[in-house]
């Protein structure tokens, strides 16, 4: 109950709203004197909170003498509460975004290194969520579990336009994966290319990241602990090797024509 009760908190009752509602969805209906008696909250305070919970719409009241109280279904109650919430959580991504990304514009020196295979695919990801028209890649590997992140955030922008060339394939915890099938089949355009050992992921022209990690003597697995990614946020270099992208999509499309 103590869990039910603090969760109700976080989502805005009070102490005692909360605990009246979580009281009454054992009673289902009942009268302020068995609320008040059930939950301890005192006699002096029931009538007011359960004034709000109605005017919160997490109770109906019947008329009579007393008042008899009916709780709302928690699934009714909770599934629009939990929609208010995702609302106003989404609201307040656009708005700290905005803060987040004027911020990051006026920094001098926009380049920043992470470590950690867990942080450069969370950051692949936030590249990702951001970018407005494209994204481009080179993938000459994956880390365990990247392909996974990295189709999953391409879905749920289905407005970008998105380009990948990759090597055809690479070896994750001794198993050889199937890039190129593994795009294809989540429908996202890729396209096989020699790749060398590094990976670069270009937003918009605007931002890039490059990934590098050392390689086991067989040069077929990555050494995670090793890896390391560069975040760039200069706009000039970012648009040159987006060009450069571009130049060479161009000409293994031109390539496959001629065949």
């Amino acid at each position: 109950m103590n869990d039910d009760v603090h969760l109700l908190k976080g989502i805005g009752l009070t102490m005692y709203e909360a605990q009246a509602y979580v009281t009454l969805t054992s009673l289902i209906s009942a009268t302020a004197t068995e609320i008040s008696e059930k939950s301890e909250i005192p006699r002096s305070k029931i009538y007011d909170v359960l004034k709000k919970l109605y005017e919160k719409e997490y109770i109906e009241i019947e008329d009579g003498r007393p008042l008899i109280y009916n709780v709302k279904s928690p699934v009714e109650v909770l599934s629009r509460e939990k929609e208010k919430l995702n609302i106003r959580i989404d609201d307040t991504i656009t708005t700290l975004t905005n803060v987040y990304e004027n911020g990051m514009s006026q920094v001098q020196a926009p380049i920043w290194r992470i470590y950690g295979v867990e942080k450069i695919i969370n950051q692949e990801v936030e590249i990702i969520k951001r970018a407005k028209t494209s994204v481009n890649m080179r993938i000459g590997f994956l880390f365990e579990g990247e392909a996974e992140a990295l189709i999953k955030a391409f879905k749920r922008r289905t407005s970008l336009k998105v380009n990948i060339l990759a090597s055809p394939i690479c070896y994750i915890n001794n198993e050889e994966v199937d890039i190129i099938k593994m795009f294809e089949e989540a429908n996202i355009n890729i396209k096989k290319a020699d790749i060398p050992f590094v990976k670069v992921l270009i937003s918009d022209s605007k931002e890039m990241m490059h990934t590098y990690t050392k390689f086991s003597k067989d040069k077929r697995e990555v050494i995670p602990e090793t890896a390391i990614g560069i975040w760039n946020k200069y706009e000039d270099v970012a648009k040159n090797y987006d060009e450069r992208f571009m130049n060479q999509l161009a000409k293994i499309g031109m390539e496959k024509r001629n065949k």
